[in-house]
């Protein structure tokens, strides 16, 4: 689009054109976006989750659509439910969440007369077991380098999704592991960013994650790392776990699931 108004740009100002140019643009359906990542921290009740709705907005719409006035609940295996009730407008809360480890949760949200479910249970997590500090890391061997190492349960299936915060970084840096090559060893993960300086807290969170949210996780990095030139295959649409129980075909953004997590604040030395 920026390329587009820019050529547009270019060609009236070489040819003096004084007409006005309408450049019409078809508007995509908008499409509801589900954030419902539930997390238990380690040692925590978890009782307290939020959930946020919203629809997709125009390209030239800056302000998010939030979607009031739904009705969203999660139940476990056993039946329990736990209402969900909207404080602000997108955002629902609880404060009587019941985390279980491998527990079999659903949820449903109701609006505008359709009914969005999914289902997804709670992965657990292994502790992280210590931060090793590199002061000559990174691709140039001068940035601060943290390794945060944890042990992988011999003989599960796991997988794991990391999240660093930084005072530097508008958003959370992501990073996901499987231990495919790695089952029951000691492994560890990296983060080094040359903003980092002696000092600085650097909050690290390790979540046990599924297996359908770590695919899910890996072609949304795998798409916001793309370069995208003219030339490489176009982002495919990544489908959550999220349906219409009445529509099969409408496409959902976003994904329900629910982890264990292991949080640890780390000084930079």
């Amino acid at each position: 689009m920026r390329k587009l108004l820019f050529l547009l740009s270019f060609v009236c100002v070489f040819t003096a054109c004084e007409d006005v140019v309408e450049v019409d643009l078809e508007e995509a359906k908008s499409r509801l976006v589900v954030d419902a990542i539930l997390q238990w921290e380690k040692g925590s009740t978890g009782a307290n989750q939020s959930i946020e709705l919203s629809r997709t907005r125009g390209f030239f719409e800056e302000e998010p659509i939030p979607v009031s006035g739904a009705k969203v609940v999660v139940s476990n295996s056993s039946g329990l439910e736990f209402t969900f009730v909207e404080t602000s407008p997108g955002e629902y809360v609880t404060g009587n969440f019941q985390p279980a480890l491998n527990e079999l949760y659903s949820l449903s949200i109701e609006v505008n007369g359709s009914v969005y479910s999914a289902e997804e249970s709670l992965k657990p997590v292994v502790p992280i077991d210590f931060i090793e500090q590199d002061d000559a890391g990174g691709f140039s061997g001068e940035n601060i380098e943290l390794k945060v190492f944890y042990t992988d349960p011999e003989g599960i299936e796991n997988y794991y999704l990391f999240k660093f915060f930084a005072p530097f970084l508008a958003f959370p840096e992501f990073d996901i592991n499987d231990d495919e090559f790695s089952d029951g060893n000691q492994i560890f993960d990296i983060f080094s960013e040359e903003d980092l300086e002696p000092g600085m807290p650097v909050t690290i969170q390790l979540h046990g994650i599924s297996k359908g949210y770590y695919n899910f996780l890996e072609i949304l990095l795998a798409q916001a790392g793309s370069a995208g030139g003219p030339f490489e295959t176009q982002p495919a649409t990544v489908r959550g776990n999220i349906k219409n129980n009445n529509d099969a075909d409408e496409l959902i953004f976003g994904y329900f699931g629910l982890s264990e997590v292991d949080e640890v604040i780390y000084t930079v030395q």
